[in-house]
């Protein structure tokens, strides 16, 4: 009976408030009440209401029923369930009553995201209705979330309060099961996350509960340490046990005890005591607990944390880290820093992150999650130093100001800008309203002219520096670097451009590998693509910046295309010719990776610089000098080359396409194919599917001239039908346009012919009609005739003399003067044919004009 009562008391256990030992707290009550869901509470229906009212929930077989849906519920589903329906995301939320029976919370849509609030990635339910939150529930590391029926995950917020999501299909459940096993470190394999207690057997509930009146912790003395790293090692496998050792450790001077039983050891020279102590120590660190955290990494214990750290019994001899952290590792003061909390705060950040680092072993995949925590707090540490900083006035001015004095030493800049650098990369720790308050401050302190100056410099290590430091810049904003760049060549006279340095620095790369000329095209990829630029009504910073770059920066970004090509650009009809020199260079490795480069930027400027480049390269012959690059042994050059031509024949614009045909620029590309043989490779498939592709879109001017200046060369390549169909597309083409000028030539003389007869009609039965009434009739003067003929061909001299040439089915309607009788009937006869005529013609061309705009040009260019 006794023990039957200890068992009951410990079931309705008292409050923390209740008990003056910690030790012997009432366990933690999520594991409990996750208990209690698994066997005694009915779950949420099998399956979504739907949205009807006459639907009511499902009853899981063996459980009650839980409460129907509210009407505003089922109001809110009926307005959103045509909007929504296709969103996988959608779920219904429930809630554990006390009477054990789960109540609608609302329907709404899920997601996982950080909450900096929490502290951590939580699961955020909103209303599709009113956009409201209905659930915000942080994920647990230590929560045991369960998995059921596909489309169910319930788990415990607290005592008795069990929250259960119910999902519309299982691809969203599984979704969300995902996110909450990577945050526990689990297999999304498993059903439940986390180790639960078999609540159909009361012994083993009683005996966990029975565990408050024996979990205690050794003594912290020197003989018991290998008990003590035996009890932790057991704990760590247990939740729950996880939990109540952290709570014990939490309120207790255990771990200084612990730190000062490390000197004891480490005095005495006892190997196997300080070799407890380092999985003591590692345990209480993989306990996963900010609370711990800032007791082991205060001032007065981190160093002696790292002690216990360097002990590993994995190795023979310790490490003397300790020694490396306050010798070696010496914290530069390029400013000085007058405030003893930030000082402290940026050696304690330090260190804290050395252990993650050196000290501790990396985690499996699996494991990643015992060090979350720890992550975090390094995280808010590099968040509070950023403020710090950031609110001091006097320190980033006086940082400024030496890195604008020209007379200090490079050492010293160097150091300046690696603390800026850090400072940069601690900053994108920052929430968006401080990120922004802060490179506003940057902007006004002079950041981009201090990195124009330190970019022109020779030191390396300075530069790199600097490009970090601008690539920062670029990524946070764009736009703020495009201003300065435009308003500097307002102010500027001697036209050294920031951005022009910056290309600069991208040509003269002296990397074999060209690692910094990757970097800075990306850069400048960046601040060319008008996806990021913004237009307001007084302001289109996409045709101002584009104009700039165009007329100030784009020669000199080209300038090394250019001037390997300059010797090969030929005044004949050929495209390109080659000498040694200039066939060297482009066999030369680093040159043709920088073409390379400035081909990739090119090409991207075509897609997106419609206008601007297209101008800059018909009145540059760009793509003639571009193609010259052919001529290279480096296949990845020529793939460049040949993916610039290909993306302006992509556009479909007919100016381009004059511009390949005056050109000849197809010549070059059938050369390449042509000299790559039989070889089956990636040269092969381009130059056929630039082919096919000008075959499928049948752009028959490109058709035209590839049939008649390259089809015999090209007819033998038979593996593919490519050039094959090009000759039939071509041959239909010709037919269509012979089947028109047929047209063109029947249609006229057939209208004429007949409106002819009907006038010749009209004036027999006119001159009937003046016989009759006795009316003379005079013959057609020879002398009228001869005017007639006069005033013919005085009009066709005046029309030669102003050099006009009249279409030539327009010059057959001299046939339409061929009688008259008099001059009155002659002059009508001959204004009612050629205006008949004339309207007939316009009204052909009309039509052919708008056939002609629908497609590209129609009639294929049969000479060159």
């Amino acid at each position: 009976m006794k023990k039957g009562k200890h068992k009951m008391e410990a079931r309705g256990g008292g409050t923390p408030e209740s008990s003056t030992d910690l030790r012997n707290h009432q366990r933690p009550a999520e594991p409990y009440v996750s208990a209690i869901l698994y066997r005694n509470c009915p779950l949420p229906p099998p399956e979504l209401p739907s949205l009807s009212e006459q639907r009511q929930l499902q009853s899981t077989p063996g459980t009650r029923d839980p409460a129907p849906p509210c009407a505003a519920t089922r109001a809110r589903d009926r307005r959103s369930g045509v909007a929504m329906a296709d969103d996988r995301y959608r779920v219904k939320v429930y809630s554990l009553n006390k009477d054990h029976r789960w109540d609608c919370l609302g329907t709404g849509y899920v997601s996982s995201i950080y909450v900096k609030r929490l502290q951590g990635v939580s699961l955020l339910v909103k209303s599709d209705s009113q956009a409201s939150a209905i659930l915000e529930s942080k994920v647990n590391s230590k929560t045991p979330y369960q998995k059921q029926q596909k489309t169910l995950i319930v788990w415990s917020e607290a005592e008795n309060h069990g929250i259960a999501l119910k999902f519309q299909d299982a691809e969203g459940c599984s979704e969300i099961w995902e996110d909450i096993c990577r945050v526990q470190g689990k297999d999304p394999s498993v059903k439940i996350t986390q180790d639960l207690l078999e609540e159909s057997e009361d012994q083993q509930l009683d005996e966990v509960l029975e565990t408050n009146n024996v979990f205690d912790l050794p003594n912290c003395e020197l003989s018991k340490l290998e008990e003590i790293s035996d009890f932790i090692s057991s704990v760590l496998a247990s939740p729950i046990g996880k939990e109540r050792l952290a709570l014990i450790l939490e309120n207790e001077d255990y771990i200084k005890n612990l730190l000062q039983l490390f000197h004891t050891c480490e005095d005495l020279g006892d190997t196997a005591g300080l070799h407890h102590l380092h999985e003591i120590i590692k345990g209480i660190l993989f306990l996963n607990k900010a609370t711990l955290f800032e007791i082991m990494f205060s001032p007065e214990c981190i160093m002696d944390v790292v002690g216990c750290l360097e002990y590993d019994p994995a190795l023979a001899q310790p490490k003397r880290h300790r020694e490396f952290l306050t010798q070696n590792a010496r914290f530069k003061e390029v400013v000085p820093i007058t405030d003893c909390e930030l000082r402290q705060k940026i050696h304690q950040t330090y260190r804290v992150q050395y252990i993650r680092d050196i000290l501790l072993p990396v985690p499996s995949m699996y494991e990643e999650n015992f060090l979350s925590t720890l992550t975090t707090f390094i995280f808010l540490s590099k968040v509070e130093i950023v403020s710090m900083l950031k609110d001091d006035n006097n320190f980033l001015s006086q940082v400024f100001a030496q890195l604008r004095d020209e007379t200090i030493n490079d050492d010293r800049r160097r150091e300046l800008l690696f603390f800026f650098k850090e400072f940069c990369a601690f900053s994108q720790t920052l929430q968006h309203p401080d990120k922004d308050a802060l490179f506003e401050t940057l902007t006004e302190l002079g950041i981009l002219p201090v990195l124009k100056i330190v970019m022109s410099m020779e030191d390396l290590q300075i530069k790199s520096a600097a490009t970090d430091i601008f690539t920062y810049l670029v990524e946070y904003s764009p736009s703020m670097i495009r201003e300065f760049i435009m308003e500097e060549a307002q102010l500027s006279e001697d036209g050294n451009l920031f951005i022009n340095v910056v290309i600069e620095q991208m040509i003269c790369d002296t990397d074999p590998e060209l690692g910094g000329a990757v970097h800075l095209m990306g850069l400048l990829r960046i601040l060319l693509d008008p996806e990021n630029m913004l237009a307001t009504p007084n302001k289109c910073e996409r045709s101002e910046f584009l104009h700039f770059f165009y007329k100030h920066c784009i020669h000199n970004f080209i300038a090394p295309l250019f001037a390997t090509t300059s010797e090969d650009i030929c005044d004949g009809d050929n495209v390109a010719g080659s000498d040694r020199n200039n066939t060297n260079c482009l066999n030369n490795y680093q040159t043709a990776q920088l073409l390379s480069l400035i081909l990739e930027l090119l090409t991207f400027c075509v897609q997106h610089h419609t206008y601007y480049i297209k101008n800059y390269i018909l009145s540059k012959d760009l793509l003639r000098r571009v193609l010259i690059l052919m001529n290279s042994k480096h296949t990845f050059l020529v793939l460049c080359a040949l993916r610039f031509m290909r993306r302006m024949i992509g556009l479909k614009d007919e100016l381009y396409n004059c511009y390949i045909i005056k050109g000849n620029l197809f010549e070059p590309v059938v050369n390449a194919l042509l000299n790559n043989g039989t070889r089956y490779n990636m040269l092969n498939s381009a130059v056929i599917e630039l082919f096919e592709y000008i075959r499928v879109e049948n752009i028959k001017s490109l058709v035209a001239h590839i049939v008649e200046k390259f089809y015999k060369t090209l007819e033998s390549i038979e593996y593919v039908q490519t050039f094959k169909g090009l000759k039939i597309k071509y041959e239909e083409e010709k037919d269509q346009q012979n089947h028109i000028q047929r047209n063109l030539h029947s249609i006229p003389y057939s209208r004429i012919l007949h409106r002819r007869t009907r006038v010749v009609e009209k004036e027999e039965k006119c001159f009937k009609g003046n016989s009759e009434e006795g009316e003379a009739i005079m013959p057609p003067l020879e002398n009228d005739f001869q005017d007639r003929y006069k005033f013919m061909e005085t009009k066709k001299t005046k029309e030669n003399e102003d050099k006009v040439d009249p279409p030539k089915r327009a010059s057959r309607g001299g046939y339409k003067f061929a009688s008259s009788h008099s001059a009155p009937a002659a002059n009508e006869t001959h204004s009612l044919h050629g205006s008949s005529t004339v309207g007939l013609m316009n009204r052909l061309d009309d039509e052919k004009d708008k056939e002609d705009e629908t497609p590209p040009r129609k009639r294929p260019r049969l000479s060159f």
